[in-house]
């Protein structure tokens, strides 16, 4: 499965991530890297946690897009 997960940088410079099909899956660090690394274990965390507890697991639905603005 491939999930989109959306990286935002605070004004102090500091990274926030989440998956809008996987909510609560979040992970924050100072470096874009750490936080790419964390919310890659933060996903495989959360499946597991999700199957071991018999609960669904979401399918990835969120598309993602941009727009160029001149």
């Amino acid at each position: 499965m491939e999930y989109v997960v959306v990286i935002e940088q605070a004004p102090d410079g500091s990274y926030s991530a989440y998956l809008p099909d996987l909510p609560c899956c979040v992970a924050c660090s100072d470096t874009l890297d750490e936080v790419r690394s964390l919310i890659r274990e933060a996903v495989t965390l959360h499946i597991e946690s999700l199957r071991e507890h018999n609960e669904p697991v979401p399918p990835p639905t969120s598309i993602v897009d941009s727009v160029h603005v001149a």
